[in-house]
């Protein structure tokens, strides 16, 4: 008897006008993910980014250097995948820390965007084969409250009060690098060169990390383990959430 191994269904992405990432830093999106978003935004569905800090404590220099400096490459990165909405935060690099700031303000810029997925980054304790980063599992359990609390209207009362910014209700929450994915974003060659011109932007920060492996030589592999799963040549995994809405 022949075992056949199920591929990964794809995700449930037809009926999407607008999605919103949400990540910790920037670079945070380019390691594999942003292939995704380059198919998403040539299909006409907008991006935004939300990064929750600015990076500047990733680098050797001082951060008054470092910030702008991180924003540029981010801007850059967005710009090889199809994203003209960028917005950071002024959360502490390195001491990203869970609680109502955090909420409220994912829970603002869900209900200004008023996306129908949000996507974010793993936020186990263990993930990337080692101990994640403090800020990412921060930013993760902010971002699955946020997405919530964007759409009770007695949680941040403020934001319709003071901003007039209504209640939002987004259909499903996507981690991306998870190691139990339950879908797949299947995409083509040029998703795939333009993800890895997307790291390549982060230049200075690349330089920085020694031993850094080139973009080229590991994103197209990534992608083609992502493809393995969904019977495709590349893909772009994710664990997803049905917060109600999704369909199909």
């Amino acid at each position: 008897m022949i075992d056949i191994i199920p591929s990964l269904p794809p995700v449930p992405d037809d009926g999407w006008s607008r999605v919103l990432c949400i990540v910790a830093h920037p670079d945070d999106m380019e390691y594999g993910t942003s292939a995704a978003v380059a198919a998403w935004t040539a299909r006409g569905i907008e991006v935004t980014y939300l990064l929750l800090t600015a990076g500047e404590a990733g680098m050797a220099e001082p951060p008054d250097v470092v910030r702008p400096l991180r924003a540029a490459e981010q801007r850059g990165a967005c710009s090889e995948v199809g994203v003209e909405n960028l917005l950071i935060l002024d959360h502490p690099d390195g001491m990203l820390e869970y609680g109502l700031a955090l909420r409220r303000d994912i829970a603002r810029t869900v209900r200004t965007v008023r996306p129908d997925a949000v996507v974010t980054a793993n936020f186990d304790f263990e993930a990337y084969g080692g101990l994640n980063q403090a800020d990412h599992r921060a930013a993760g359990l902010a971002v699955v409250d946020g997405v919530r609390d964007a759409d009770n209207p007695w949680i941040f009362r403020d934001l319709a009060e003071a901003e007039g910014l209504e209640p939002w209700h987004v259909s499903a929450l996507l981690v991306a690098g998870h190691e139990r994915p339950t879908h797949a974003a299947p995409v083509d060659g040029a998703a795939v060169t333009a993800a890895v011109a997307s790291l390549n932007r982060h230049e200075a920060y690349l330089k920085h990390v020694t031993g850094h492996p080139k973009p080229e030589e590991f994103i197209p592999e990534i992608l083609r383990a992502g493809g393995a799963q969904a019977g495709s040549d590349h893909a772009v995994t994710f664990r997803v959430f049905d917060l109600g809405g999704l369909g199909g």
